[in-house]
């Protein structure tokens, strides 16, 4: 019997392994029912997962046969599981649907998540949705797109429950009980002055515990973290992991509320920010493996023509002293350690000082403290790593002029490594360039290029070459 042909029970515990993931076998035989073309016995597979998986099952099929799926689960595919999908995997499903779908389903979601669907979308098939839209929900999405990308503004949702101070515990229950088109999923009420202005947020456990008639004034918090609307993302986790936030209330620049930002979002901001800085350190881009095979390519081209620009500065170094390394041709078997080495600790230099600007641990009242302090740890890794590389080298070509000079390279070379690693990305980051770009091309550079020349020029001061 086929996996298609399990009673549902069944197939349920087979779906997802050990890990939460999809299994191979549930997969193929997804993929089986919508390539043999029988639609029903695909949805009678996919029906029971939860949207999240809906959306990575997507993602696990190759790009041919996603709409063909999409066809056969046309009322499986609701607001939810397009807000768990891949940006690129939801793209291309998009595209395949006409303007009111796409609209039906913007109306099922939070606007953060509609404007998520929107955003990426032409600015003709933008516009064609947008009219399709209920006016409300179009005003909402259109004052959406009006922010910067990545900033509070985008990713802030409009539902949210705000009321005036003057109200009572009572006055706020009756108001949540009648209005059945108030947003369900709230964590606190937000109280706003006549201005619409937040004075203080009451959490939804401290309404249901207190007598109604007491004032919500009295018990509301006074002191809160406002968002304000243009804030970049990073900046906004930042302060939800500073602050141990739940949710918190996005102002305009006039200082009225305009919506709210809660952590489930925050959640996917982290992950994607943490993300973002390790594949931008490679050169790498986004590094989705779902992102066009040509976007990819011109991405990660750039910056290994950058590369090949800096190994080609490191290879003059080199070629200045290819005489010497033409008489001792020892030269030239061990200077890749030193600048290889060097390479490493600038590496590992860079990966600590661009995390600590990102969680704004390095700032400029503590920038002279984090170079004394690479500078310290380069000193001691450089010196240990020249002793074992110096005693090497006397034990392999029992040449102590070798030995001091690779010993001292490598000393020198670490710390060129250690002060590049934190003085690069803090000039980035001082100059508005984002310090994960292009911070390793440089140190890189520094350290091939000193690691070069330290060896070499010390090995002809000390007359190796003649």
């Amino acid at each position: 019997m086929s996996e298609a042909e399990l009673p549902e029970t069944e197939v349920e515990t087979n779906q997802l392994d050990e890990d939460d993931r999809l299994k191979p076998e549930f997969v193929r035989a997804v993929l089986d029912a919508v390539y043999d073309g029988v639609p029903e016995s695909a949805r009678a597979l996919v029906e029971p997962l939860h949207p999240a998986d809906i959306a990575d099952l997507f993602e696990l099929l190759p790009a041919e046969a996603r709409t063909e799926l999409a066809k056969s689960i046309t009322d499986l595919l609701d607001g939810d599981v397009f807000a768990e999908m891949n940006d690129y995997v939801r793209e291309d499903l998009i595209d395949s649907l006409s303007a009111s779908e796409v609209a039906d389903i913007a109306s099922e979601l939070d606007t953060d998540d509609a404007v998520a669907i929107i955003e990426d979308m032409d600015a003709a098939d933008q516009r064609e949705v947008l009219r399709a839209l209920d006016p409300d929900d179009r005003a909402a999405i259109e004052e959406a797109l009006s922010y910067p990308e990545e900033s509070a503004g985008r990713l802030m949702q409009r539902e949210l429950i705000a009321v005036p101070e003057h109200w009572s515990v009572g006055d706020v229950l009756d108001y949540l009980r009648s209005h059945d088109e108030l947003t369900t999923d709230f964590w606190e009420i937000f109280v706003v002055d006549p201005a619409h202005k937040p004075v203080g947020t009451v959490a939804l456990s401290w309404v249901l515990r207190t007598p109604r008639g007491i004032a919500i004034a009295d018990v509301m918090q006074r002191e809160q973290t406002l968002i304000p609307v243009d804030m970049d993302q990073e900046e906004v986790a930042l302060r939800f992991q500073k602050y141990a936030l739940i949710s918190a209330a996005v102002v305009d620049a006039n200082g009225r509320l305009v919506g709210m930002i809660t952590v489930d979002d925050i959640v996917h901001i982290i992950s994607e920010e943490a993300g973002e800085d390790i594949l931008k350190l490679s050169g790498a881009g986004e590094g989705d493996i779902n992102e066009p095979i040509r976007l990819t390519v011109r991405t990660r081209i750039t910056w290994l023509v950058v590369n090949l620009g800096t190994a080609m500065l490191a290879a003059s170094v080199v070629g200045a002293f290819q005489g010497e390394i033409a008489r001792f041709a020892l030269l030239a078997v061990l200077m890749p350690i030193v600048s290889g080495m060097g390479g490493n600790a600038g590496t590992q230099t860079l990966a600590v000082v661009v995390r600590a600007l990102a969680t704004n641990q390095l700032t400029s009242s503590n920038t002279q403290r984090m170079i004394v302090r690479e500078l310290t740890i380069a000193a001691a890794n450089g010196s240990m790593l020249g002793v074992l590389i110096g005693f090497g080298t006397w034990l392999f070509f029992g040449n102590t002029d070798l030995a001091i000079v690779i010993a001292m390279a490598m000393v020198i070379n670490n710390l060129i490594a250690g002060l590049s690693g934190v003085l690069i990305p803090v000039t980035l980051d001082r100059l508005d360039i984002d310090p994960a770009v292009s911070s390793a091309v440089f140190v890189t550079m520094m350290t091939d290029v000193m690691g070069f020349f330290s060896f070499l020029g010390l090995a002809t001061l000390f007359g190796l070459g003649g």
